[in-house]
């Protein structure tokens, strides 16, 4: 999704293009068999996915949609593999982004960029699915309206926007742990995934202070907490076994 919205400039866009793509291989791959290389299979599928939504769209802002949708068509999908780092990483910066309520980032960058379903979000919140579904929505409208751009933050601005990416990190890490939705009480590939995040955030601090704009705080203690707290959640897993499903559930 990242690889599309740094084409397309439109969140809904992108995560509609990229649903459908994984949607096409669950299709595909089991008749055809899984592609040499899945990422660019995927990245093609979803290009050519925007393209076809864009197409059937209403001939409302005409020009801007053409140059969209000439834009993804010549585009080369075999350098995604290499840039998709740098991708994660300016999307979440870009759903951190000051313009948005707090609440709004926190909730956008959990659907966009670590994909948890809009029920799980909700819990965290403590409010209703449809609630929380109406507010991903307009943080995505806002984000097209007021054109916030697509990038990784200047060294200047870098500190006041660093403390609401460690939280959503938090949080991500947070909903593997302690999962709110499955069956599984730790779900492995959040922890990474938020671990993965932390990497990429504090591998971005050194270039950073190299250029001049120290941030305030490092993402460091971040990651090497939720390693501690991924380690004790394998011996919990494995202790507890299997959750317990239907009417045994909450005994």
């Amino acid at each position: 999704m990242a690889a599309m919205m740094r084409r397309v400039g439109d969140l809904a866009l992108a995560e509609d293009a990229t649903q459908d793509a994984f949607a096409a291989a669950a299709l595909a791959w089991p008749r055809e068999g899984v592609p040499p290389n899945p990422s660019a299979w995927l990245m093609l599928s979803a290009r050519r996915k925007a393209i076809d939504r864009l197409r059937r769209e209403a001939a409302r802002d005409l020009r801007d949609r053409a140059y969209v949708s000439d834009r993804i068509a010549h585009e080369d999908p075999s350098e995604d593999e290499e840039i998709m780092h740098d991708d994660r990483l300016e999307l979440i910066f870009l759903c951190a982004h000051p313009a948005l309520a707090p609440d709004a980032r926190v909730a956008l960058t959990l659907r966009c960029v670590a994909g948890l379903e809009t029920g799980a979000i909700a819990r965290a919140f403590l409010v209703g699915e449809a609630t929380m579904a109406q507010r991903i929505v307009r943080a995505k409208r806002r984000v097209k309206a007021t054109g916030i751009p697509f990038r990784i933050p200047a060294a200047h601005e870098l500190a006041d926007r660093l403390a609401t990416v460690l939280a959503v990190i938090y949080l991500v890490f947070n909903e593997g742990y302690a999962a709110t939705s499955g069956d599984r009480p730790v779900r492995a590939e959040l922890c990474d995934e938020a671990i993965r995040l932390a990497r990429l955030v504090a591998g971005l601090m050194p270039a950073q202070r190299r250029g001049g704009g120290a941030p305030r705080a490092d993402a460091a203690p971040s990651r090497a907490y939720a390693r501690a707290h991924r380690r004790r959640g394998d011996r919990r897993a494995r202790r507890a076994g299997p959750r317990p499903l239907g009417p045994h559930a909450h005994r």
